[in-house]
């Protein structure tokens, strides 16, 4: 899984991180996503699909 975001897109709601604080954070001057970890362990794939389904502005974009 290779994981990538745009920071244009993203409306910083938090859900990413809130569903995988593990790979997502957000900027503290503005709350945009930033992405810690772009391949995470399989271990970790169930909550990144669900930060991405989470996402109201599809600011996260997975790639198999």
């Amino acid at each position: 899984m290779r994981i990538t975001v745009d920071q244009a897109k993203c409306v910083s709601s938090g859900q990413c991180v809130l569903n995988a604080m593990d790979v997502f954070d957000q900027r503290d001057e503005d709350g945009v996503v930033e992405l810690l970890e772009p391949e995470p362990d399989a271990a970790q794939y169930d909550i990144v699909r669900a930060a991405a389904a989470a996402c109201p502005a599809l600011a996260i974009d997975i790639q198999d």
